[in-house]
């Protein structure tokens, strides 16, 4: 059976402040009818008042104990019509807000179905026998017959639409609750199981860069350990080709260090590996593509442009790539999109505004996108800033340093060290293949550049 969350506290407050607001007006109709001599003429004063104080009262707690309060009202209600100390009008919205409640708050149905029931046959039991009374009053003949029943006919009308309208708005208010909570429900766990999608996810991409890390570690460190054995063998007889395959194992593990980082960054690229990953000189095309699609987008470089590594072009290209992204799918169609390209002294700033619609929390980018970003920026040792504007729109802002490339004349001396010592020393031979099979990050070849 479907059942409605419990009042909270501020929904006790708020019944509390109804029931003292309905018996204040209840007291100031009881003051305003004795004034006008037509009620209340031949019975003490405080009477009245207790009945209108009476009669709200119970709707204190019409949430928690629907049925009771409204007996207790119809009760009160009826003593006070029999002693002729009722008032007419805050009366009536008291005892529609109990009867109301049954239908908005009693859990068992059925019961709330037939207790109503028996509520408005019980009533009509003492209309109808108020009404017989009053047909054999003296007045009523004063009055006249037809009045008499015109009256009648009047109260029969206003009991019925305030029963039925208490009757059908709170079954309708119990029938909304029940959906509301269904559908909060129905979110909650669609939630959760996006936060397992996203945690399995995650789970899936770090194996997949564990994977590959195994792959270059086991590369680079096997060949270390060659070196450094070639290195201990030669080194009382021959200083020199120690030098040199010391030198190697430097180089090696700078080569391993680089791929580490990179890989961080290549594995979560979407190219299929065929091609080399885009970088700076890319911007362009990207943000032309965008305004194709229907986005305002200007592009701004500001500073001294400079020639930049794989990774921090790759970072860069794929941070405007997202942001430009979330824009089109939360800012609107007609927001206007800034992209703008800082080169500093020793880092690289891009930062992506838009001045649309989605600057509430939680939305552009609150799931693998902003992960990926974040995962980006930390792999290079960068900081980023997401957030709505203060002004209106959303801003993207990373920082990445920016060292030069590696150049390709730093490693040459080495190289060539090495090829001019494999003659003559089989060890420094198997060492010589390490760093023609794992280029660094920085300077990639066109083998290095399609395996990403």
């Amino acid at each position: 059976m479907s059942v409605r969350r419990a009042p909270d506290a501020s929904s006790l407050r708020a019944d509390l402040v109804l029931a003292v607001a309905l018996a204040l007006i209840g007291c100031v109709m009881v003051a305003l009818s004795a004034m006008t001599g037509l009620q209340f003429a031949d019975v003490p004063i405080w009477a009245p008042l207790l009945a209108a104080v009476l009669l709200p009262a119970p709707l204190v707690l019409r949430r928690v104990h629907p049925l009771p309060v409204s007996i207790a009202q119809i009760a009160i209600y009826i003593v006070a019509g029999e002693a002729a100390v009722l008032e007419l009008y805050a009366s009536q919205v008291s005892l529609f807000m109990g009867f109301y409640s049954i239908g908005a708050w009693d859990a068992d149905r059925r019961r709330a179905f037939w207790s109503r029931l028996v509520i408005v046959i019980a009533m009509a039991v003492w209309l109808a026998s108020s009404a017989v009374r009053g047909f054999f009053d003296p007045e009523t003949g004063e009055r006249g017959v037809s009045a008499f029943f015109a009256f009648l006919i009047i109260q029969i009308v206003i009991n019925a639409a305030y029963f039925g309208a208490g009757w059908v708005f709170g079954d309708r208010a119990w029938r909304s609750a029940v959906e509301r909570e269904a559908l909060d429900a129905a979110h909650a766990e669609i939630q959760a199981q996006q936060d397992r999608l996203a945690e399995q996810a995650v789970s899936l991409e770090r194996l997949r860069i564990a994977r590959e890390l195994h792959d270059v570690v086991a590369h680079h460190v096997s060949a270390m350990g060659v070196q450094a054995g070639a290195a201990r063998r030669v080194l009382d007889r021959d200083p020199v080709k120690a030098a040199d395959a010391l030198r190697h194992v430097e180089q090696s593990a700078r080569d391993a260090i680089g791929e580490l980082r990179s890989l961080v960054v290549t594995l979560r690229s979407e190219d299929d590996g065929t091609s080399a990953a885009p970088e700076l000189d890319a911007l362009p095309a990207l943000v032309e593509s965008a305004r194709e699609s229907g986005q305002r987008i200007e592009l701004q470089s500001i500073g001294t442009p400079r020639p930049v590594t794989s990774m921090v072009g790759l970072t860069v290209y794929r941070i405007v790539q997202e942001a430009l992204t979330n824009s089109r799918k939360h800012a609107g169609p007609v927001a206007r999109v800034d992209v703008r390209l800082r080169y500093l002294d020793d880092e690289i700033e891009v930062e992506v505004t838009d001045d649309g619609r989605g600057g509430a929390a939680g939305t552009h980018g609150a799931g693998a996108g902003l992960m990926g970003m974040r995962e980006r920026i930390a792999a290079l040792g960068g900081s980023l800033e997401v957030g709505p504007r203060s002004r209106g729109g959303w801003l993207v802002r990373a920082r990445v340093p920016s060292p030069g490339p590696v150049r390709a004349d730093e490693a040459t001396p080495a190289l060539a060290d090495e090829a001019s010592a494999s003659a003559g020393d089989p060890a420094a031979t198997a060492s010589t293949e390490t760093p023609a099979s794992a280029a660094p990050a920085d300077a990639p070849t066109g083998a290095d550049a399609s395996a990403r």
